[in-house]
């Protein structure tokens, strides 16, 4: 019996780290859907909540976080060598700070949402999205500039603090890039993602 009760508490350690390890290739929208089977529904129906696509959101994820459920921002280093403070406050697979993620939670009504949950966090950076075409006049379907509103924050980009970073213009492009691709891999495979039966059996 307590062989079995062991077991059981192995198997269920083994199945929330395996939940929490990011995808094996984060390069292909197709193969994370696969891989992790309720992601899919949680994009879509942050896709609906706000209207903004599958492919935008899962770029900008990617560009922030490499679907990292725990992420952080790397600590800054003293003299070199000693680990020093954060720079920001910034967590979770969408980067969102603390102050940030509490506006959205009360502006959405998503109380209780985690910023380490992919659900939570996708339809974070779909709120985001929708509030960057209703602040700062961005399309839903155009992801170099929802990137750098999504990082320098709506003030900062009406003011067009990102002209002075050409480092960060160069993200955005990969992020628009990366936002073309991963269209052009879902419209392969949503089809399949959309049907019941692969839904019965994920």
């Amino acid at each position: 019996m307590l062989i079995c009760k062991n077991l059981l508490i192995l198997i269920g350690i083994a199945l929330v780290v395996g939940c929490a390890t990011p995808p094996q290739n984060t390069d292909n929208i197709c193969e994370i859907f696969f891989e992790k089977d309720d992601w899919y529904d949680d994009a879509a129906d942050a896709r609906d909540n706000w209207n903004s696509p599958i492919p935008v959101m899962m770029a900008i994820m990617h560009q922030e976080s490499r679907f990292k459920q725990k992420a952080r921002p790397p600590r800054k280093m003293i003299l070199g060598f000693i680990p020093g403070p954060r720079p920001s406050d910034s967590y979770g697979y969408s980067q969102a700070k603390e102050a940030t993620w509490d506006w959205y939670t009360k502006d959405s009504g998503n109380y209780g949402a985690d910023r380490d949950d992919f659900g939570d966090a996708i339809d974070f950076i779909g709120w985001y999205n929708h509030v960057s075409g209703k602040r700062s006049s961005i399309k839903s379907n155009d992801p170099y500039h929802l990137y750098l509103a999504y990082h320098e924050g709506h003030g900062g980009f009406n003011r067009r603090t990102f002209n002075d970073k050409p480092w960060l213009k160069s993200v955005a492009k990969k992020v628009s890039s990366r936002s073309r691709r991963f269209g052009t891999q879902l419209n392969k495979c949503e089809e399949q993602l959309q049907s019941p039966w692969w839904n019965f059996w994920s």
